[in-house]
């Protein structure tokens, strides 16, 4: 965060570095304790080692052949899969940035409803950021907000004339029209979307404009950090999961140039794009109900239905609030998971239009994500039947979700030389107690359209 904006705000949460950031050396080191982890791995399951307990449980009679057979299957999947996407991570690197002299015009849109005095140091950090003002506008939507956010957003309008606009609903009307209004306002070339409780860093607007170099790309995602991240032990394991899910996953879908869904917190688009897909966008329903919710995976859906690629800026970084109790982390994961199911379904159709290579990959990937659920579900509810005779099945089940996050972690010390990654292998057991059934609940109230953002 620029120093002037943490001078004028001092309530925004200040951001402790990590550590050392990872050296050559460093990344040497981890990066060869992944591969021969992953080969380690591999050769287990495939002399059979691996899951030799299992398999003996079965031919015993012990568990049910025709609830964990599939389940050893997928696991040899998802184990191949994740060697495949380690070798398109280490391949990933971000994009140059766009330079003062090339900059293009750019189209700032933040949204907010009941954000407060966040909204305006949202405002504050995309002022603040190394763009030529000249060819920058901020467009900022109060979607019908009945606390003090618009007090906020005219008080940061009224600091920036000529560069900071404005636009309140009379009633609230969903994340979605308020950014349509935002985007057919706007006058840029590029169309950056910025969440109201979030604050970019100086150089974010200059990455995230660098890719739209390449005509072909119809849509960047920015990296989303936790604004938050010492604030208490959810934001704590929310930093090390945010970092696994957008330097790991968005790298990987950014090499064969189709991420899935470019996050609200930091977005860029092509504004002829948008242009092509805002009404469809903007009409969308789903069992019969409008649209409103999930709007960020929705558009990159569109922006890969119209033939364009999606990738991920890794330099553009924005640091967002994330949610510090659970009932706020469950109101956001569900949000999410209604969206990533609905957006899965619009996804089958479209996969099948992208170039080979990347067809191909996504359509395996999507098997493998998608086919976790509901085995693993089965899995788990034959296994705790099972622990009622046998409790040490349950110790067994523990270890290993302990060594499979360990594992993990390396990812995130490849990444982040931080001891942080002990907050991971916490999320990891946190996530099989307490949110095992944010997916399920989810697809059992897909017609919900609040923003759940409070």
């Amino acid at each position: 965060m620029p120093p002037s904006l943490q001078a004028v705000f001092p309530r925004v949460p200040s951001f402790v570095d990590p550590g050392l950031p990872p050296g050559r050396v460093h990344r040497i080191l981890v990066g060869s304790a992944i591969v021969l982890s992953l080969a380690a791995i591999c050769f287990g399951v495939l002399h059979g080692d691996l899951f030799r307990p299992v398999v003996q449980a079965i031919e015993a009679g012990n568990l049910s052949v025709s609830v964990l057979k599939p389940s050893l299957i997928l696991a040899s999947m998802g184990l191949l899969m994740l060697a495949l996407r380690t070798l398109l991570w280490f391949s990933y690197r971000p994009f140059e940035p766009a330079t003062y002299e090339w900059a293009p015009t750019m189209t700032v849109v933040i949204p907010a409803y009941n954000e407060g005095a966040m909204v305006e140091q949202s405002i504050e950090s995309v002022a603040a950021a190394r763009y030529p003002h000249g060819r920058l506008e901020i467009l900022v939507v109060d979607d019908g907000s009945t606390d003090d956010t618009w007090t906020y957003i005219q008080r940061a309008a009224a600091r920036h004339p000529g560069l900071v606009s404005a636009v309140q609903f009379e009633r609230n009307q969903g994340k979605r029209a308020a950014l349509a209004a935002g985007f057919r306002a706007a006058r840029g070339a590029i169309l950056v979307t910025i969440d109201s409780d979030s604050v970019i860093e100086a150089g974010a607007l200059l990455a995230m404009a660098g890719p739209f170099r390449d005509p072909r790309v119809g849509a960047v995602a920015g990296k989303v950090a936790a604004l938050n991240r010492d604030q208490g032990i959810i934001p704590r394991m929310l930093h090390v999961s945010f970092v696994l899910s957008f330097d790991f996953q968005r790298s990987v879908q950014s090499t064969y140039r189709t991420v899935y869904c470019c996050p609200g917190a930091l977005a860029g688009y092509r504004a002829s794009v948008v242009g092509e897909a805002l009404e469809p966008w903007l009409a969308q329903r789903f069992l019969g109900v409008r649209c409103t919710y999930g709007e960020d995976r929705a558009l990159t859906n569109a922006i890969l239905e119209c033939g364009y690629d999606t990738v991920y800026q890794g330099s553009a970084v924005v640091r967002t609030l994330v949610p510090d109790t659970y009932a706020k982390l469950c109101k956001m994961f569900l949000r999410w998971e209604r969206s990533n199911i609905r957006e899965e379904i619009q996804f089958v159709r479209i996969v099948w239009k992208r170039p080979l290579v990347p067809m191909v990959i996504a359509v395996l990937e999507k098997l493998v994500t998608n086919l976790r659920f509901p085995i693993t579900w089965i899995a788990t509810a034959t296994v705790a039947l099972i622990a009622v005779s046998d409790p040490m099945v349950l110790v067994r089940v523990l270890i290993a979700i302990g060594i499979g996050s360990g594992f993990f972690m390396l990812y995130y010390v490849y990444i982040e030389r931080s001891m942080r990654f002990v907050h991971g292998i916490l999320y990891a057991y946190f996530a099989f107690f307490a949110l095992w059934w944010i997916v399920p609940y989810a697809i059992l109230t897909l017609r919900s359209r609040s923003w759940m953002t409070r």
